[in-house]
C-alpha cells in the first residue's frame, strides 16, 4: 500500500450530512475511544455529543487548530476523519500497518508513520474534505518508525526508529527530511514545550537522554533501570522551575525531573505498574493509574499522595483531563467497565457510563502542543504577575491584553526581565513594575501566556 493510486482508490466518503455539535466551549471537547466494541465517543462536559464505529484505533487522534476536524488513526493504516459540522465523513487507508499520525501545525497537511512499508505519507487535509486526490507524497525511510510529533512554533515534524538511532526532523512544507545522529534508538520521546529538545530513552539502553534540536547534540543523560512511558509524561511549574513526571514500564514508581536545568530528582513509588501520568495547569494533582483499582493523586507542589478506589476490583487506567481543569475523565479498563467523569478539583463522582474496554480519552487542549507553552504561561503568571495584572482587565498594572496591542514581544520580552531601563520603550513615563527575577524559559512561557491572553474571550 505504498502507491500513491492505491492511496487514492482508498478514500471513502460516507456520512458527513449530521448536524453540527452544539459545543459551548471547544477547549473542553473530549474524544474516547471504546475499544471493545470499536466505538469513538464526543463529549463535552458530561454530556456524550456523537458516538460513531471506527475498528483498530492506534496512537493519538489529531484534531486541527480550530478543533473542527480531528483525524483517527487505525492500527491495519486506515485514517478516519471527523467535523465537528458535519459528523464522521469518511477514512483513508495509507498503509498496511500504522504507529500514528501527525499534522502539520497549521492543520493543513496529514502525516502518517508508516512500518509497513517503511515510510511517511503526506496527505492534504482540504482535499480528504473535497473528496479529491489527497496524496502529496510517499517518503521511504530506512527503519522501523516509532513515533512522529508536530512542533507548534516553527513547520518540522520529529520522528524516531526502533531500530536506528536517529532523530528525523520532516519539514512540513518542503516534505524534506533531515536527521541527528545519537547514541541509541528512541522507543519513546516527547518534545520539550519550547520546542527545543527531544528527551527520548531506548527499551534495551539504560539511560534517559536530552538533544538539543537546534545543536544538534545530546546535552544531558542519566542512568534508568526501566524505559520510561515518555509520551504519556506531564510537566508542570513551581517556584522558578519546570519539572516532568514519568511511569516506567515495569516499575511501581514514578521518576521525577527538572527541566531545561535539567537533573533527575527523585522516585516517587505508586505502588504498582501504571502507563499514565496527567495533569493541567489549572488542576493541582498529577493523575496516575498504577495497574490496579486505584487512581493515584499526587500535588504538584508537596509530592504528597492520596487514593481512590473508583471501582472495587476493577481495573483503572488513563485519566484524562479537561482543557479547563475542572473535569477528570476515568477509564475502569474491563469488558463490563465504565467511562466515570469526576469534578477534578473536589474529587466528586459527577457521572458514569457503561464502556466496553474505554481506553483513550483525548482532549483538544492536551492534544495540541500549541497550548503547552500556553498552559505552563499561565502558572508562572499565577505564581509572579497575578498580584499587578489580570489578562484581560486592567488591575494594579494594565491587562495583558493592552501590553500585547501595544507593543511587541521583543518589548514586553525586555520589560518583563529589565523593567527599570525597559519601562519606556512601553510608552510608560516611570517604572512601576518591580524587578522580578525570571529564567528565560519563564519569559518564554509568560509571552505565550501574553498572546493567548489577548486574543481571549472576557469571561
Amino acid at each position: 500500500m505504498q502507491d500513491l493510486g492505491d492511496i487514492k482508490k482508498s478514500l471513502e466518503i460516507t456520512g458527513g450530512d449530521a448536524e453540527p455539535l452544539k459545543i459551548k466551549d471547544i477547549k473542553n471537547l473530549i474524544v474516547v475511544v471504546e475499544r471493545g466494541i470499536n466505538r469513538v465517543w464526543v463529549m463535552e462536559g458530561d454530556s456524550i455529543l456523537d458516538k460513531f464505529d471506527f475498528s483498530n484505533i492506534h496512537g493519538g487522534l489529531k484534531f486541527t487548530p480550530d478543533a473542527k476536524k480531528f483525524f483517527i488513526p487505525a492500527r491495519d493504516g486506515w485514517v478516519g476523519m471527523y467535523d465537528t459540522d458535519r459528523g464522521f465523513y469518511g477514512r483513508i487507508r495509507v498503509c498496511v500497518n500504522l504507529r500514528n499520525i501527525s499534522l502539520s501545525r497549521d492543520g493543513s497537511r496529514l502525516f502518517a508513520a508508516c512500518i509497513l512499508p517503511e515510510a511517511i505519507v503526506a496527505i492534504d487535509v482540504e482535499s480528504i474534505k473535497k473528496g479529491s486526490d489527497p496524496v502529496l507524497k510517499v517518503i521511504p525511510v530506512k527503519g522501523k518508525i516509532n513515533a512522529i510529533y508536530e512542533l507548534h512554533s516553527r513547520d518540522e515534524a520529529i520522528f524516531t526508529f526502533r531500530d536506528k538511532p536517529l532523530i528525523g526532523i520532516i519539514n512540513t512544507k518542503s516534505l524534506s527530511i533531515d536527521y541527528i545522529k545519537i547514541m541509541n534508538p528512541f522507543d519513546d520521546f516527547f518534545i520539550d514545550p519550547l520546542d527545543s529538545y527531544v528527551i527520548g530513552s531506548s527499551r534495551n539502553g539504560k539511560l534517559l537522554q536530552v538533544y538539543s534540536i537546534e545543536d544538534r547534540k545530546q546535552i544531558f543523560e542519566y542512568p534508568i533501570e526501566s524505559m520510561p512511558h515518555l509520551f504519556s509524561a506531564s510537566y508542570w511549574y513551581d517556584k522558578g522551575s519546570f519539572y516532568f513526571a514519568t511511569a516506567h514500564i515495569g516499575k511501581t514508581y514514578l521518576t521525577i525531573w527538572r527541566m531545561y536545568d535539567w537533573a533527575f530528582l527523585g522516585k516517587i513509588d505508586v505502588g504498582g505498574s501504571g502507563f499514565f501520568v496527567r495533569t493541567n495547569s489549572n488542576n493541582p494533582y498529577l493523575w496516575v493509574d498504577n495497574g490496579s483499582d486505584e487512581l493515584v493523586l499526587i500535588d504538584k507542589r508537596e509530592l504528597s499522595q492520596k487514593r481512590i478506589v473508583p471501582v472495587k476490583g476493577k481495573k483503572m487506567m488513563h485519566t484524562e483531563i479537561s482543557g479547563d481543569g475542572g473535569t477528570a475523565y476515568l477509564s475502569i479498563y474491563e469488558n463490563d467497565g465504565s467511562l466515570i467523569v469526576y469534578d477534578a478539583l473536589t474529587l466528586k463522582e459527577q457521572k458514569r457510563f457503561p464502556a466496553s474496554l474505554p481506553v483513550g480519552k483525548y482532549n483538544f487542549v492536551n492534544k495540541n502542543r500549541r497550548y503547552d507553552p500556553i498552559q505552563l504561561g499561565g502558572e508562572v503568571f499565577r505564581q509572579k504577575c497575578w498580584g499587578c495584572h489580570h489578562p484581560t482587565y486592567e488591575a494594579f498594572g494594565p491587562s495583558f491584553r493592552w501590553i500585547y496591542e501595544n507593543s511587541n514581544e521583543n518589548m514586553i520580552r525586555a520589560y518583563i526581565t529589565n523593567p527599570q531601563t525597559a519601562y519606556k520603550t512601553l510608552g510608560y513615563a516611570k517604572a512601576t513594575m518591580p524587578e522580578i527575577k525570571t529564567g528565560a524559559e519563564e519569559v518564554e512561557f509568560l509571552l505565550s501566556f501574553i498572546k493567548e491572553s489577548a486574543n481571549a474571550k472576557d469571561n
